[in-house]
């Protein structure tokens, strides 16, 4: 049974979900009618280890701007009405250069949010996206919402991942930042006196070619391609993922060996896991769990045979891995998911 061959794309922790959240607690909306519709269980919400797959987040993502008519997720006092991004986008396009698409982008934004005044700054070869607040700073997420939104469209606008160098922010660093390296980069400094966001000014002499078609493309498989296509693709996380999903669990080299494969010391691989907040048991952990999602969700295997496939050596060291990794047992998720399944969005 292959079960790794879909298992690449990963999946997204509760703690973003629940981030995601805030403004539809705050304003009073039922939160658990809205996790329904997108097909996460409301029992996970309380478990802070947690995973949810791309595609729950991507119609929670869409779900929140409906029902709160703001694309930033009442993360500001002006909301970003529907339509927002859109009317964004098709600005952006008529750019000849990134550039000058940029100014227009962080203008724009300038104008519709109040808490948050996005400015770029130009020093020899570096670029800075700097987000001055207007009042207190905010959480990680919604800088982290509005730098994606940022990034995402400019990775569009020249069709290709545009690198970000480094990344200062004022908030406290997450219990669970993975998330965060994985999207941006590896180089995120936490509790920062500034918040900016670091990318080689060479890139803003790229040419800007755009049409209809692509813009209605772009807003099709958006936020999907904002969450997956321009991930960070240099993140030692994401490389390890794609290294050992070429193999069943029961062949997965001990660190040692996995640094040989990789062409780098041990010590810098252990270094670089840490800087990424992560070490190599609790990736191989994460992966295991993100192929046990993806099994239990969109196939008919039974737990016997997952729980083999995985590497356990009794369907009872799954269930209790999956009991500790999500906060229920692998029936129990499974149930839940198909009590609220609804199709998937366009990938």
């Amino acid at each position: 049974m292959d079960l790794l061959s879909h298992s690449n794309k990963g999946t997204i922790s509760i703690a973003l979900v629940n981030e995601a959240l805030q403004g539809a607690y705050t304003t009073g909306l039922d939160v658990e009618k809205i996790v329904k519709a997108v097909g996460i269980s409301p029992e996970l919400l309380a478990f802070p280890k947690a995973r949810v797959t791309i595609d729950q987040y991507a119609r929670l993502w869409i779900e929140l701007a409906d029902v709160l008519n703001d694309e930033f997720f009442a993360m500001d006092s002006h909301p970003m009405r529907r339509g927002s991004y859109r009317l964004l986008a098709k600005l952006a396009m008529q750019s000849e250069t990134l550039e000058k698409a940029l100014q227009d982008i962080l203008h724009y934004f300038s104008n519709i949010l109040d808490d948050i005044h996005p400015q770029l700054k130009i020093d020899n070869h570096q670029a800075y996206i700097v987000l001055q607040d207007r009042q207190h700073p905010k959480r990680m997420f919604v800088y982290a919402t509005l730098i994606m939104l940022i990034h995402g469209l400019l990775c569009w606008l020249s069709d290709q991942r545009i690198s970000i160098d480094h990344i200062k922010i004022k908030s406290v660093k997450p219990i669970y930042p993975q998330d965060y390296y994985i999207r941006f980069c590896e180089k995120i400094e936490f509790s920062s006196d500034e918040n900016l966001i670091a990318i080689n000014s060479a890139c803003l002499k790229l040419k800007i070619k755009k049409n209809k078609n692509d813009l209605i493309n772009f807003l099709k498989h958006t936020p999907h391609n904002l969450l997956v296509r321009y991930k960070n693709e240099d993140a030692l996380g994401l490389l390890i993922r794609r290294h050992l999903i070429r193999h069943h669990p029961s062949e997965w080299p001990e660190l040692k060996q996995l640094s040989h494969e990789l062409h780098m010391s041990e010590a810098t691989l252990q270094r670089r896991l840490k800087a990424e907040n992560m070490s190599y048991q609790a990736l191989k952990n994460e992966i295991r769990c993100d192929i046990a999602i993806e099994q239990l969700i969109n196939t008919k295997h039974t737990l016997n045979e997952i729980s083999e496939a995985l590497d356990f050596h009794d369907p009872s060291a799954f269930h209790r891995a999956f009991k500790k990794w999500m906060g229920m047992s692998p029936s129990a998720y499974r149930k839940a998911y198909f009590q609220h399944k609804i199709p998937p969005v366009s990938a």
